[in-house]
């Protein structure tokens, strides 16, 4: 039985997405650098190409202002080469002023004919440090305006940190006419729980413990519950599958076999969310973990030792992993982002063994969120606009 209710409960199936590796983030060895994965547009529009090709519904299009590629630019390219599969585009919450950002995000929905998603992310800029309430009371504001800019004609907001007076909406109107892309969300403080349970989506957690996720998902349902809303609720987590159990641990172990604890450090280091509270619960998984990273059952921790941000894998067999997908669909999660190392070898192991055997759907949108005299896509229609 579902941990909490979702919205569109009558929806049978998950969204299933894969990953693109904008933020230089693909070995084949965790740590050692390999110039043929380097982030390049040719290797991850290659990645994204086959995962829709294989049937993926969306995939997470990350942002790191350290490393890799741009996100926008990367989604507008892939645009016109693309034609089924959503775009997960990540958004950093005060990098652009709102009003530019909700533009640019109606342009891409165009682009894209209504094909964009986006992941609301709160984290520090370059060369600053600002408290958590600061970072989620911006990225609040900047929600706030899109929402705004998407469904009225004009933007009023009188905030703390933004104040716009009568700005017209017409350069920033989306494709998605029903309320603009959805919102997806991660985040453990409880200024991000509020934040999330009054304006985002589908809160997207990282791998820990099922008691734990569940405990989450509790969490964040009850900040959505004093505004009258229903949440999705996903996981981003990695995967490494095989036809046995062996294989894939045998296959965990050769991608750490070279891996130097200090260039692992690093790694981590080097990412904006270093400090974060869920960087910090996922360090938590690995200190729990036994002597061969397993946190429970088909959750090893292995990859965050290179890792910041999501740092555990599903490590099994093709049926183990399916049964543990499933077990999480009953918990109530209908959005997945998996990723693999390497990233395009993964998709194709996991878009072979494991996605045909999986139902899949696009999310809906919120009831809600349809401006008047606008119909709204059905729930339970697996249909995007």
């Amino acid at each position: 039985m579902s941990i909490v209710p979702v919205r569109g409960a009558d929806i049978d199936g998950a969204e299933v997405s894969w990953f693109a590796p904008l933020c230089s983030d693909d070995y084949r060895h965790l740590g050692v650098p390999d110039g043929s994965l380097r982030s390049s547009w040719a290797h991850t529009r290659d990645i994204a190409l086959r995962a829709e090709a294989l049937g993926f519904r969306n995939i997470l299009c990350p942002s790191s202002y350290q490393v890799g590629q741009d996100t926008l630019s990367f989604v507008a390219a892939m645009a016109p080469l693309s034609s089924r599969m959503n775009l997960l585009a990540a958004i950093r919450c005060g990098e652009m002023h709102p009003v530019m950002l909700a533009r640019t995000v109606a342009t891409l929905d165009h682009l894209l004919q209504g094909r964009l998603t986006l992941n609301v992310i709160s984290s520090d800029f370059p060369g600053q440090q600002e408290s958590s309430e600061l970072r989620y009371r911006r990225s609040r504001e900047v929600v706030q305006i899109l929402k705004q800019a998407w469904t009225q004609d004009t933007i009023d907001h009188d905030g703390e940190i933004y104040q716009l007076k009568g700005l017209s909406t017409d350069p920033a109107r989306p494709y998605q006419v029903n309320g603009g892309p959805l919102l997806y969300f991660g985040g453990y403080s409880p200024d991000a729980l509020a934040l999330c349970g009054e304006h985002c989506d589908t809160y997207l957690m990282w791998p820990e413990p099922m008691d734990l996720l569940a405990q989450r998902m509790r969490e964040v349902h009850a900040h959505a519950q004093q505004h009258g809303r229903l949440l999705d609720y996903g996981l981003r987590v990695h995967m490494i599958v095989r036809d046995t159990e062996a294989e894939a641990r045998e296959y965990a172990r050769e991608l750490v076999s070279r891996l130097d604890d200090d260039q692992g450090r690093a790694i981590r280091a080097r990412a904006l969310d270093a400090g974060s509270l869920g960087v910090a619960l996922q360090r938590a998984n690995r200190d729990r973990a036994d002597d061969d990273g397993f946190v429970e059952d088909l959750l090893w921790t292995g990859v965050g030792r290179a890792r910041s941000g999501c740092g555990a894998a599903l490590v099994g067999s093709v049926d183990q992993v399916l049964s543990r997908i499933h077990d999480y669909m009953a918990m109530g999660m209908r959005a997945f982002i998996f990723s693999g190392y390497p990233h395009l070898d993964e998709c194709e192991v996991f878009g072979t063994k494991v996605l045909p055997q999986l139902k899949t759907v696009s999310l809906p949108h919120a009831y809600g969120r349809v401006p008047p005299g606008v119909p709204a896509t059905p729930l339970g229609s697996g249909v995007r606009r």
